[in-house]
């Protein structure tokens, strides 16, 4: 069974595309050792005492057709979990929306709106055209950190935890697990709040926000950018009841990270998610090495050889 599972994940589209980024920065020539790393979930620019944050998310043309609503609220919502899984604030959003007439853009317009409103972070600004042939949406955010959480700093012996929201539903036909829409604003507010927390008080130093890909395509990026290798208990991955396991390690949740933790503050970090509602365990260890592998029950497959085969490609030097 496990290496019919790895042979689904290595497959898979969601983490093929990852391997986009790589041709991107290679063309651009920028990689995690310039001054400003690439590889993270945000830029994160020195500035004083701690770090400015800048992100920007695309949006797949097919999806933002489909739900342009819900398209619209996650340019606002994703962007802010990059920033949390940073170890900031966000500070303000903008947006830049292509649309064919005004009724094409009005939805995805109020599901920015209303994001924007639940979470409390302000729209400053940005860019509109409403003559084009199709709806495209791009959303930037700034954001602020006083101790960042980073890709680049999973070291051998951290254990791997995972933290997801599974108080929601699967936003059909995508991989998209939403639990956010219909939840409290005091409570998504809170929830980001505590990313910038354990960062703060020295519970961990690196994390990941869970994007397309799900926790295993997420985990391949966290290892490539710390250059170590990593072990997922799959069994552990907190998940829905009812759903395919299959299908959930590929799941791009509203609210879920991966934090390496040093052993002996596991417990606290658990503490700190379960209190709030939001299921959190530990899955796994990152590992010398640059081996990606899923285990269960004893056994263990290979997912990827990240020195053989680099996803993103712009690693810091070893």
């Amino acid at each position: 069974m496990i290496e019919a599972l790895a042979e689904t994940l290595r497959g898979s589209r969601s983490i093929a595309g990852k391997a986009d980024i790589a041709t991107v920065a290679a063309r651009l020539g920028i990689g995690g050792g310039d001054a400003v790393p690439v590889g993270d979930d945000a830029a994160a620019i020195p500035d004083g005492d701690g770090h400015l944050l800048l992100a920007i998310e695309g949006f797949m043309n097919e999806f933002v057709a489909a739900d342009p609503w819900f398209a619209g609220w996650c340019g606002v919502m994703v962007n802010l979990s990059d920033i949390a899984a940073m170890g900031g604030r966000a500070i303000a959003v903008v947006d830049a929306l292509w649309a064919e007439g005004e009724a094409q853009a009005s939805p995805v317009l109020d599901g920015l709106r209303a994001a924007s409103r639940a979470y409390g972070v302000p729209l400053v600004g940005g860019h509109s055209n409403l003559r084009t042939d199709r709806g495209q949406l791009a959303v930037a955010i700034l954001g602020r950190a006083r101790r960042l959480l980073t890709s680049f700093d999973a070291e051998p012996g951290d254990r791997l935890v995972a933290a997801i929201d599974l108080r929601g539903r699967y936003r059909e036909p995508f991989a998209n697990w939403e639990a956010a829409t219909e939840a409290p604003p005091e409570r998504l507010r809170g929830d980001l709040a505590l990313l910038p927390v354990i960062a703060e008080v020295g519970l961990s130093r690196a994390a990941k926000d869970i994007s397309q890909g799900g926790v295993v395509g997420t985990a391949a990026m966290f290892c490539e950018a710390s250059g170590v290798g990593a072990s997922i208990d799959v069994l552990a991955v907190p998940r829905p009841d009812g759903v395919a396991l299959e299908r959930w390690l590929l799941t791009f949740p509203s609210f879920g990270y991966l934090l390496a933790v040093k052993p002996d503050d596991v417990p606290a970090v658990l503490e700190r998610f379960t209190a709030r509602g939001i299921a959190a365990a530990d899955i796994g260890g990152f590992t010398p090495g640059h081996r990606l592998a899923i285990a269960m029950e004893g056994r263990e497959a290979l997912i990827r050889d990240l020195a053989e085969a680099p996803l993103l490609g712009c690693a810091p030097p070893a």
